[in-house]
């Protein structure tokens, strides 16, 4: 078991780690609500990937090409909108220290939103981690749990850590947190725009 724990932990890290739309949506909600209002959308993994991983294992690296493009087209759409919120977020920062506008509950729904509308999750699990989560379970369920237990361990405490940095570092002033802010609607604008492309040209 200890060898696919290991593994959950290590590909927990490099998931947590990758820059894309739900870090990027992560730090933009940090900066505008804080850190303590957002800490709790580190938990979304756990409510979207469920049903991913069941899909991805159910169609194990036999994703027709259609839903594939669907996915990058429904999920560069909701980046974009998270993209909009952000970008209204910096043009009336000055005028605001943090957004009181959606509850915990809210801002874990939108975070699990922005994973399960990205393929990138799918992808993952379906070429990367899903077989391996077979392979182990196979030799014995005690080793998908350790796999799945690493992992997700892994990942929730990584995004917690990166939620509790930009807090910290948008201490630094109106001015600091604003360029970051900035810098957020930026990336999901072209996180956004990229899924749309990949989804229109396949």
């Amino acid at each position: 078991m200890w060898l696919y724990l290991l593994q959950g932990v290590g590909y927990g890290l490099a998931a947590a780690s990758q820059p894309g739309p739900f870090q990027t949506y992560l730090v933009s909600q940090t900066v505008t609500r804080g850190w303590k209002r957002t800490l709790p959308a580190a938990f979304a993994p756990l409510i979207s990937d469920a049903p991913i991983i069941a899909v991805c294992l159910l169609v194990l690296s036999q994703v027709p090409v259609w839903l594939e493009r669907f996915l990058y087209i429904a999920g560069g759409l909701f980046i974009l909108y998270l993209a909009f919120g952000t970008f209204k977020s910096w043009k009336s920062y000055e005028t605001q220290t943090a957004s009181p506008e959606s509850s915990s509950g809210q801002s874990i729904l939108k975070a699990a939103l922005t994973i399960a509308l990205s393929p990138g999750p799918y992808i993952y699990w379906t070429l990367v981690t899903g077989p391996i989560l077979i392979k182990g379970w196979r030799e014995t369920p005690v080793n998908g749990i350790g796999f799945l237990a690493g992992f997700y361990a892994t990942i929730v405490s990584s995004l917690a850590a990166l939620i509790v940095i930009f807090g910290v570092t948008s201490k630094l002033g109106p001015k600091f947190s604003r360029t970051l802010l900035g810098v957020s609607a930026l990336a999901l604008l072209g996180f956004g725009l990229y899924q749309l492309w990949l989804g229109v040209t396949g």
